[in-house]
């Protein structure tokens, strides 16, 4: 969970840190072998996801790492902050909808593709759908809903 996503910062508004964790916190309830993690948040600052694998690794000794990002995002990894370093700790995988083609990696790093399911809905729509009053019960686990009403976010 990023504390300040530094690639938005100043680009638009941005749902703070604490509000996000809970939404994600919720979603994760009842799921085996997942948790949402407050390590980019209790570290403070802009979120660099080479810092997050470097942390990770010291606490892991010796596990694999992996670096799960949507499809749209593997073009855009040259400019991540210290890069090469994030390739050489993390496999990438890259979850794409179903005929989707994914854009190579940087060199050297190691990729795997995970295809789901095609669901028109992004994240913009899903917060546009918040603010007009219209229902993302069926789009949204129901903790994250119930964290999301709670907490008034994206509402008009």
């Amino acid at each position: 969970m990023a504390n300040i996503p530094w690639q938005k910062a100043g680009e638009r508004s941005v749902t703070d840190a604490e509000d996000r964790y809970s939404v994600v916190r919720a979603a994760a309830e009842g799921l085996e072998g997942i948790e949402a993690s407050r390590l980019e948040i209790d570290r403070g600052g802009p979120s660099y996801t080479a810092d997050t694998l470097t942390e990770l690794a010291a606490r892991h000794p010796g596990a694999e790492l992996f670096l799960v990002v949507g499809s749209d995002v593997v073009g855009e990894l040259p400019t991540w902050e210290r890069a090469d370093e994030v390739g050489r700790r993390a496999t990438l995988v890259a979850v794409a909808r179903p005929g989707v083609n994914v854009s190579p990696p940087p060199p050297s790093w190691r990729m795997e593709v995970v295809e789901v399911p095609a669901l028109d809905v992004s994240s913009t729509d899903l917060r546009a759908r918040v603010a007009a009053g219209r229902p993302i019960d069926v789009l949204v686990p129901a903790g994250a809903v119930r964290e999301i009403r709670r907490l008034g976010l994206y509402a008009g």
